[in-house]
Formats: structure tokens, sequence, C-alpha cells
């Protein structure tokens, strides 16, 4: 008698940790400066976005974020980690993931295409989505 394999319960399986996970994706439209400079993280190193989005996600998820910055006809794909979360129901700041950009050649454009088109605005005292 040959012994037969045993089946798993696939609802009992634990779920993938998320820097194993396939990075979920998020299109990001951006078409004012001042929403630009609400949502952008310099103070993080490397950069990174604060994304406005009802999507569940946990610290240290990998996200594949489309950027599209401003009348810009071309898309800015980059790679990052999830490092701040905004829950529903913070009083006084919009539900989101804060974003930061992998250190990589695609990161590193994000950035600067953004720091490019905020300018002086960068030295702004004006309160953001984080901070």
């Amino acid at each position: 008698m040959t012994k037969q394999p045993m089946e798993t319960d696939k609802e009992n399986q634990a779920a993938p940790e998320p820097s194993r996970a396939r990075p979920g994706v998020l299109q990001v439209s951006i078409k004012e400066t001042a929403a630009l400079y609400a949502a952008y993280m310099p103070f993080v190193d490397g950069g990174g976005l604060f994304v406005p989005t009802t999507r569940a996600a946990h610290m240290g998820d990998q996200l594949y974020l489309v950027m599209t910055l401003m009348d810009e006809p071309d898309k800015l794909p980059v790679t990052g980690t999830v490092i701040w979360i905004t829950p529903p129901g913070t009083p006084g700041r919009q539900q989101g993931l804060g974003i930061q950009f992998a250190r990589d050649a695609a990161g590193e454009a994000a950035r600067t295409r953004i720091e490019t088109l905020l300018g002086g605005a960068l030295k702004s005292s004006r309160p953001t989505h984080t901070i």
C-alpha cells in the first residue's frame, strides 16, 4: 500500500510574510504643487510620499507606486516600503500610507523629480499630511 500525500487546509495556511509577498500596486496622480508638497516626505532617507488611501497595509509591506505628477506625460514607477500609517478617524489627518522610496535608480529618479517640481516650496513651513 502506498501512502497518499496529505492534503492541507488552505484556509489555515499562514499568509506569506510581507517581505516575501508580491508588492501591491498603487496608482498615484498628483496634479497640483500644493498637493505634492503636502504628500512629499523629504525627511525620509531617500525620500518618500504619503498616499491617501483606504488600502489596508502593514509596516514594512512592499508597494509598487505608479506616479503621475502634475501634467507630465511620463509616469514614475517606484518600489517602496510602508513606513507610516495614518488610520481612519485620526483627528486632523487624512487616512493613508507613507511610502519610503527604494534606494535604487527609480527611487532616486522619483525623489529628484519631486524635489525639482517643488523647488523653493520645500523650504515652506506649511503643514503636510505627515507633519
